[in-house]
């Protein structure tokens, strides 16, 4: 009995088209992140006090300020949306992210943050030198954190800083 085998490249080529066709984006957002903040004009911040990146000068009721607010705002804009926050800590923040209340969480994370395997978190959009606790220097990476697995979103803001960053 002769055993005949297909070759396994014009197969992978017909399974690599099947897929094109099969509407998959990538990158894509399970949730549909960036598809909800689109269509309804909200960008759900979550927002933890850390000046001069995010603070809450006139109390936790009014807007906050600060750089990474800014940057923020600028993004919802470029997506058509409001920035809706919520104030509060890094751990309670996460936690409504896990829960799937919140889209961005700024307030001068680090890329050395300990909620990275809960969050996803951009790629450094800033470095400086600053003051190390035994009083010599020394460079701090600032990120973002998004949904994990929502890449659409991440990527998106990831673009959106690559652009309005020097």
């Amino acid at each position: 009995m002769v055993v005949r085998r297909l070759p396994a490249l014009p197969l992978v080529a017909v399974l690599l088209c099947l897929l094109a066709g099969c509407g998959v984006g990538i990158p894509s957002d399970p949730d549909q992140s960036l598809e909800r903040i689109r269509s309804t004009g909200q960008l759900r911040v979550g927002v933890s006090p850390h000046p001069p990146f995010t603070d809450f000068p006139d109390g936790l009721d009014a807007p906050p300020t600060g750089t990474e607010v800014d940057l923020v705002t600028g993004f919802a804009e470029q997506q058509g949306a409001r920035p809706v926050w919520t104030p509060g800590g890094e751990e309670h923040l996460v936690e409504l992210m896990k829960d799937q209340q919140l889209d961005i969480i700024i307030g001068g994370l680090t890329s050395q943050t300990p909620y990275s395997t809960d969050v996803g978190v951009t790629r450094s959009y800033l470095t400086r030198e600053e003051p190390t606790s035994d009083g010599g220097t020394g460079k701090r990476s600032y990120v973002m954190a998004v949904t994990m697995g929502e890449n659409a979103l991440l990527t998106e803001l990831e673009h959106y800083l690559d652009e309005v960053q020097p």
